[in-house]
């Protein structure tokens, strides 16, 4: 868990990097319309729960400094007995005050009157330049007098790229809820008929251990299907002798999980199978491998094209010198996407992966990372052997950046060929 303490330091560490004489505003998620009078689940914002760990709509956090006194004013939504008899009940201002360690609360109505009035002396606002345009325009209204905006979600997200021990730990407790998930699919996989059931399988186990929900739409894709990355429709039936890639991962306490991993339908790879199998999982530990603070993502994805591409050469998939293949980017259309991506609140973590001046930001020292060579290749890629065609696998793993190296946080998850032929 965290603890009230480290959001009200990570409250601190933004107050620090706020102007003189400035204002900044973040807001909780709006609930969204699934048809008519149904939502989806509520998710909250992730820049605000960071900062509150509060999960409430209706909700927002206000700075305000003046010269380098700053106060922070969180707003709730008030008590309200009939709205809470459909809807559940609220924290409300008094129990608010006493949970949260901030100069004041107020009720979400009292939200517009306390901008128009701390920002008659302000001369700077932050906020979230991703805010819908009736929440910019209530700021403009009230802050007629500002004559700087900022984006306050840019220094926020720049915060979440180093995570602190109580984030891992609840990356670790995603991470092992989603094993078992991998796992159970490892052992009903020859049971089932149709990917929507293996989809439920994974999704029982997230939720009977206590996961909110997964952490994305889940791909399990059998056969060709893997060969389209956002593959959701998980709706075709199994085929023996094909392979099922299945990106899946759960949500614990609003923090992720990205894992894929490609088994057998029916528990044994074909020859060609396991060429393109090793393959990936080769490149993807040698990668894996390379990951210690001041290493650029940037050579991590150059050697992984590299690799692969050398790979597809040795297989007779593609024809050619490796260098040349490479500028030319003949191998992209077998692995179109990045090496990985950064991890935390979201699945793809908000976070950027340039500094201010463009220039890409080396790995440090609780980063997260996720690292998922794979090789599409579509049945009716005529170019390429029979053998091959129709196959797609992607293997990933999530790895935390370490002072001396790297921990991969999902090393048991099963992955070898031993491991995962049944």
């Amino acid at each position: 868990m965290i603890s009230e303490n480290e959001y009200k330091q990570r409250r601190e560490i933004f107050g620090e990097k706020l102007k003189k004489h400035s204002l900044a505003l973040f807001f909780s998620a709006d609930p969204k319309v699934r048809s008519n009078d149904t939502e989806y689940p509520y998710r909250q914002d992730s820049n605000f729960y960071y900062l509150t760990g509060f999960e409430e709509d209706r909700s927002a956090l206000l700075f305000c400094k003046e010269g380098k006194v700053l106060r922070t004013y969180l707003f709730v939504a008030k008590k309200d007995p009939k709205e809470e008899l459909w809807n559940g009940k609220r924290l409300g201002i008094l129990q608010a005050q006493e949970r949260f360690d901030v100069d004041a609360v107020f009720t979400y109505e009292e939200l517009n009157q306390k901008i128009k009035e701390l920002s008659a002396s302000k001369r700077r606002l932050y906020y979230d330049f991703a805010l819908d345009y009736t929440k910019i325009k209530l700021l403009k209204r009230y802050a007629k007098g500002i004559n700087c905006i900022k984006n306050a979600a840019s220094i926020v997200q720049k915060m979440r790229l180093i995570k602190s021990e109580s984030e891992v730990a609840l990356i670790k407790e995603a991470l092992a809820i989603t094993q078992k998930a991998h796992h159970r699919a490892l052992k009903k996989v020859r049971e089932l008929s149709y990917e929507y059931e293996l989809q439920a399988e994974y999704e029982y186990i997230f939720k009977k251990h206590g996961a909110k929900s997964d952490a994305y739409t889940s791909i399990v894709a059998s056969g060709n299907n893997a060969n389209t990355l956002h593959y959701i429709a998980n709706d075709q039936a199994f085929k023996k002798g094909d392979l099922v890639l299945i990106d899946a991962g759960c949500e614990y306490k609003n923090y992720a999980s990205d894992i894929t991993r490609t088994i057998a339908v029916s528990g044994s790879f074909s020859l060609a199978q396991r060429e393109l199998y090793t393959l990936v999982l080769a490149v993807e530990k040698e990668i894996i491998s390379m990951i210690a603070p001041g290493i650029l993502r940037s050579d991590l994805q150059k050697r992984a094209e590299y690799l692969l591409c050398r790979g597809l050469v040795k297989l007779g998939i593609l024809q050619g010198k490796v260098k040349k293949l490479l500028k030319k980017e003949k191998h992209k259309k077998y692995y179109p996407h990045g090496i990985g991506h950064w991890m935390g609140l979201d699945v793809h973590d908000q976070c950027p992966y340039k500094d201010k001046n463009a220039k890409e930001i080396p790995l440090q020292a609780g980063m997260i990372l996720t690292i998922e060579p794979g090789l599409y290749i579509d049945a009716d890629d005529t170019d390429v052997p029979k053998k091959y065609r129709g196959i797609g696998i992607r293997i990933e793993d999530d790895i935390l950046v370490t002072e001396t190296g790297y921990e991969n946080l999902s090393i048991g998850i099963k992955k070898e060929l031993d491991d995962i032929v049944l």
